[in-house]
This record gives C-alpha cells, structure tokens and sequence, in this order.
C-alpha cells in the first residue's frame, strides 16, 4: 500500500476487539477513546461478562465463546493476556480467523512464538503482530537505529525507576509474605559512565538495584524472608537488594501505582576522533496505559497492512512509522518532517 492512501477520515472507524480486561484491557479502552479514527467493537472475558464493567458506556462485553460468531463485525483484535500462558496459545488460534496485535514480551521465546503465529496468518490471510509494547516494542526500535546508524559501538538498555509486575509476583510468592511489590532502579554511577561515550562493560549488579517493600504475615520471621528474597535465583541474587517492611496500608497508599520506564543507549564513534551517544527514554506514570497505548496504534497499521494484503506474522520491525499515524502521508510530511 502506498503510504499517500492513509488518511485522517476514513469511511469508517477501525473496529477494535478488547481480549481479556485487566490493567492492559482497560488501558486500551482508554488509548480507544483518545483515538477519533477507532472504536471499540467489544470486550471478549473468560469471566462472566455481566460482572466486568467496561470504562466505556455502551460497550458490549461478551464470553470468549462468542468472539468467532463475531467476525464480520471486527478489524483488529488486542490481545490483553499474560506471556507466560495466555499468548502462546491465544496468538496462533486467533490469527488463523482475524487480524491482532499482542504484546509477547518473554524475549528468549519471540522467535518460536513468531513462527507459529505466522504459520496461522499465513493459513488465514491475516496480519497478526506480535511483541508491541516498550520492551520488547519502542525500545526494540531503538536498539535497531542505534546499532544502524553507529555500527562502531555498544547497546546498553536500563530499567526503571519502575515496578516490575513479573518480580512483585515473585516477592508474594515467598512464604510469610501477605503483600509487596519491588521496584527495579538504575544505578546512576552506570548510566552516567554509558552517557559519556566510554562504553563500559557493566556486570548485571553494577547496572541496576532492586527494591522491596513487603507486608509480612502475622508471626513471619522478617529475617527469613529477606533471606529468601535476595538469594532467590533468576530473580534477585544477581542484584544489590533491598528489602523494606511496612504495614498493609502504607503498601496501599504509596504503591498501587504502576510507573515505570528507562533508557536506550547507543555509544559510538564515526571517526577516531568523534564520540557519538544516542537516547532514548521513557518516563510512565503508568507501564499498562502506555504500552496499551502502543498496542492500539500497531493496530492502525495492521489494520492498514492487511488491507494492502501484508499478511503472515510482523514485528515492530517491519512497521513503517508513518503507518503508525492516522495523520496522511501528506500531512506527516508537511507538519513532522
């Protein structure tokens, strides 16, 4: 498709399908509603539907069982499941009959997810992409402009000040524990070292800290679970933690909240002479709200792309940015370049 063909004032809206209502499905309800060119054509739950209350008054919400019934009347669908279960199986089930956007993020499985994705698209002639969201998504993009236009370089990739929900999860699982959440930070002394062009190599501990704030069970040993915490393998025993206890309410009040974000750096020289560092950065008050907001503008291209007959499995990759735009080519060329 010519890219001269997208424009702000289509016939119709693109028709999006939310799949599955936490943090992620409400986020791209908001992301919708901020979107002129979109509306939602519904809300698909395993649960049952009359409990689920939609942001949005007038949005249907139906059981997971009705969603192929409902083929003619979606564009894309925004799949708002978890990596570890949910996507696998959903993504290549739900390619084979409409065009959607995930957002996969275990890195070491995308490769195996990608090719049963696209063996479905494929099958079903739509257009199916996977792993959008900031990372694995935004700053996938990034990590490819830096080592392009620095071939002489190094990548570093830093974390946070953020809540990490996959690590949270961890820390509640360790017996004596009734709540808690940790944070994943940057160290300073690293990025500052990364920003000035001497690209450092830097262990896992000497780029980030973790932080826990832990609400123990009555008669738990505090001890015990700090102990338990920061040797726990894969998750904590590579960092300098740190682990907080606090009461029930303070874990309320100062850390319902999800924010999150980081930094892409690219460190390179052009000439002997010359140093060259590229950023990039992200600041979130929100994690689910921006990556749903991610999610919703990869379904205007997708929905683009499969009009064009792009079909089979896409990365962020393969998505030019003005596909991303509801705005025409004409316009992006006259207001943004």
């Amino acid at each position: 498709m010519h890219l001269d063909s997208n424009t702000s004032h289509q016939a119709r809206p693109i028709r999006i399908a939310i799949v599955g209502h936490g943090n992620l499905g409400r986020g791209v309800e908001a992301a919708v509603a901020k979107n002129p060119d979109m509306v939602i054509a519904g809300i698909y739950t395993r649960r049952d539907p009359a409990q689920l209350k939609p942001l949005t008054v007038g949005v249907a919400v139906h059981h997971m069982d009705s969603l192929m019934g409902h083929k003619g009347a979606i564009d894309v669908l925004v799949l708002c499941g978890g990596s570890k279960d949910d996507l696998p199986r959903q993504s290549p089930e739900l390619a084979a009959h409409f065009s959607l956007v995930d957002s996969f993020d275990t890195h070491a499985r995308i490769p195996e997810h990608f090719a049963s994705v696209d063996a479905a698209a494929q099958a079903g002639q739509t257009t199916a992409l996977i792993s959008a969201g900031w990372d694995p998504g935004m700053f996938s993009i990034n990590r490819v402009l830096g080592e392009a236009l620095l071939p002489d370089g190094a990548t570093y990739t830093f974390w946070g000040k953020g809540l990490s929900q996959g690590h949270s999860d961890a820390v509640r699982r360790v017996p004596g524990v009734a709540g808690g959440v940790q944070y994943t930070i940057p160290i300073d002394a690293a990025v500052d070292q990364v920003r000035s062009g001497v690209r450092p190599e830097l262990s896992t501990r000497e780029k980030h800290r973790r932080e826990c704030f832990v609400v123990l069970e009555a008669g738990a040993d505090a001890e015990a679970v700090r102990q338990a915490i920061v040797s726990m393998p894969h998750y904590f025993d590579e960092y300098d933690t740190t682990v907080h206890f606090i009461g029930a309410e303070e874990l309320a009040r100062e850390h319902g909240a999800m924010p999150h974000g980081g930094f892409v750096i690219r460190s390179g020289n052009t000439s002997d002479a010359n140093k060259q560092v590229i950023e990039y950065r992200l600041q979130l008050d929100s994690n689910p709200e921006f990556t749903s907001s991610v999610l919703v503008a990869y379904a205007r291209a997708v929905h683009r792309m499969r009009q064009a007959g792009q079909f089979g499995c896409k990365t962020v990759f393969d998505v030019a940015p003005g596909l991303l735009s509801p705005k025409s080519a004409a316009a992006l060329r006259e207001q943004l370049l």
